[in-house]
């Protein structure tokens, strides 16, 4: 037996969409009619599956940004929508519009449309294009999709980009200790056998050991603490324990909390903007905070705001916005102008992060050269100095 997804019409035409279990298409499509049904879509629902792997942020907002020329242009939506899905460029994600041109050929809306694929379009972006449509500026919504989400891809390559020759530089120092701890250390165990060696020495020993002699009981140990903390990982507490933690390092939780704020801050301003009401763009948002911590603070905001209370008072409260960004906010708020004022405080802590990114970056090359050059002469050191005592007691 196979499963089949299906679109058809009841007797009444209304729109009926689901699955079926049956032997065959041809089956499928008689236990459809048996139940009154036509249908107008039948496929496989594994095909419909098979093309729900994500796809890159810029090649997403180049697509939206495409559609919104051909509306502009004076493109018919389905006409436009069809012409993305015969992209040869990107296969897999004109496969996904062309679904979306299928649905919307047979009656649903752009939104609900792209909601059927919620691992290509979030509902933030779902949100933005219902808004579009319901307000019938869809091409000034799109546009500006594809251009929040190409800014957020610049902002996530910069950040990546910053901690890559870190990360290079990291692993690279690691390889080459734990090669002279696993190929060279070894060597001179020997000499040492009969004298009594430094406790360095001893411990470098002890470490070598752990990699070439105590291996089979090292690999299962650590496979098994990535597994609890896999597992571990998907209880509420121990994330957010571990936000709370990462906050408290210095600098770094710093950082951390401004990407948070300012991703949030994009994500409701831009919103706002595009006319979503104020607490269905804080629950979206929501889910965009990345970050437990901030999640709890938007939701108390998002209670508050429901109460009749000001947005900045609650994310005040919370302690995770800063007094100058929540003076902003009321600001804003008074001024009647909070989407313009929520999109000038992610601007402005986006350049903040990337100056802060860039200085941290510029101080932790020499800090792990010296860290790795610590370690190298540590096992020189801890090698060396017995043979050369050795040596003079000859």
């Amino acid at each position: 037996m196979a499963l089949y997804a299906y679109i058809a019409r009841d007797s009444h035409g209304a729109r009926v969409s689901g699955r079926v279990e049956a032997a065959t298409e041809q089956a499928a499509a008689a236990d459809l009619s048996a139940r009154g049904l036509a249908p107008v879509r039948l496929e496989a629902a594994t095909s419909r599956l098979s093309v729900r792997a994500r796809v890159s942020t810029r090649r997403l907002a180049a697509s939206y940004q495409q559609l919104a020329d051909l509306l502009r242009a004076g493109v018919p939506l389905l006409r436009a929508l069809r012409l993305l899905g015969r992209g040869r460029a990107h296969p897999r994600l004109a496969a996904i519009w062309s679904q979306v041109a299928d649905d919307v050929a047979d009656g649903a809306r752009l939104a609900d449309a792209m909601a059927r694929h919620e691992r290509i379009f979030p509902a933030v972006q779902v949100a933005l294009v219902r808004a579009g449509e319901k307000g019938a500026f869809l091409e000034q919504v799109l546009a500006r999709l594809g251009a929040f989400l190409l800014h957020r891809a610049d902002l996530n390559a910069r950040v990546i980009g910053g901690l890559i020759y870190p990360a290079i530089l990291l692993v690279g120092g690691i390889l080459v200790i734990v090669v002279s701890l696993v190929f060279f250390v070894p060597k001179f165990r020997p000499h040492f056998a009969k004298m009594e060696v430094p406790i360095a020495t001893r411990l470098l020993f002890a470490v070598s050991d752990l990699f070439v002699v105590w291996w089979p009981i090292v690999i299962p140990a650590i496979a098994a603490l990535v597994i609890v903390a896999a597992v571990s990982w998907r209880r509420p507490r121990v994330r957010r324990a571990a936000a709370a933690w990462r906050l408290r390092i210095p600098k770094l939780g710093s950082l951390l909390r401004s990407l948070a704020v300012a991703r949030v801050s994009r994500v409701l301003g831009t919103m706002l903007d595009n006319g979503i009401p104020m607490i269905q763009a804080m629950q979206i948002s929501r889910d965009a905070a990345g970050d437990p911590l901030l999640a709890e603070a938007i939701d108390r905001a998002t209670d508050a705001v429901r109460g009749g209370e000001s947005l900045a008072k609650p994310l005040f409260e919370s302690g995770y916005f800063d007094e100058d960004v929540v003076e902003m906010i009321t600001v804003g708020e008074s001024a009647n102008n909070l989407p313009e004022v929520l999109v000038s405080i992610s601007s402005t802590l986006e350049g903040q992060i990337d100056r802060s990114l860039t200085l941290m970056v510029r101080l932790m090359e020499p800090l792990l050269l010296l860290v790795l050059a610590a370690g190298v002469v540590y096992i020189f050191l801890a090698l060396v100095l017995p043979l050369m005592s050795l040596s003079s007691m000859r």
